[in-house]
C-alpha cells in the first residue's frame, strides 16, 4: 500500500470547492471482467457501463484479493472519469475505480448506498 493511503498518514493539503469540482466521479456497473495476467501486480481487467453519457469505459483494478471475478458482474462502484487514459501493459485504462485499503492493504470498492442511476456524479 502507498503511503500516501494507509490509515495514519497525515491530512491531505486543503484544496478549494472549485479544485474538488474538477473531479468528475460518476457511479457506473460492471458488465465484464477478466484476469489480467501480464499485469505487474495482480489486477483485472474491468468494463463499466456509465449510462448513455459516458457510455461504457475499460479499467484494470488490484481488487485480486477482496473480489472474484463471478461476483464483479452487475456491482456498482465509483471511479473518476475524467483522468487522461493510463497505459497499463497492454491495456488502455480509460477510468480511475475507486477504493479503500482494508486493514491488510488490499482494496475495497467504493460503491454508492443504495439505487443510484448510471452515470450519476458524486454531489
Amino acid at each position: 500500500m502507498h503511503k500516501d493511503f494507509a490509515p495514519d498518514s497525515p491530512r491531505a493539503d486543503e484544496i478549494g470547492f472549485d479544485d474538488f469540482l474538477k473531479v468528475d466521479i460518476r457511479v457506473g456497473e460492471i458488465v465484464r471482467a477478466e484476469t489480467f495476467p501480464e499485469a505487474r501486480n495482480a489486477s483485472y481487467k474491468i468494463w463499466i457501463d456509465f449510462g448513455p453519457v459516458i457510455g461504457e469505459k475499460k479499467s484494470a483494478a488490484q481488487i485480486t484479493v477482496n473480489y472474484t471475478l463471478d461476483e464483479l458482474a452487475g456491482r456498482r462502484v465509483m471511479a473518476v472519469v475524467n483522468f487522461p487514459p493510463r497505459q497499463i501493459g497492454p491495456v488502455r485504462s480509460e477510468v480511475l475505480v475507486l477504493g479503500f485499503a482494508d486493514k491488510d492493504g488490499a482494496i475495497r470498492l467504493a460503491q454508492p448506498d443504495g439505487d443510484v442511476p448510471l452515470g450519476a456524479r458524486l454531489a
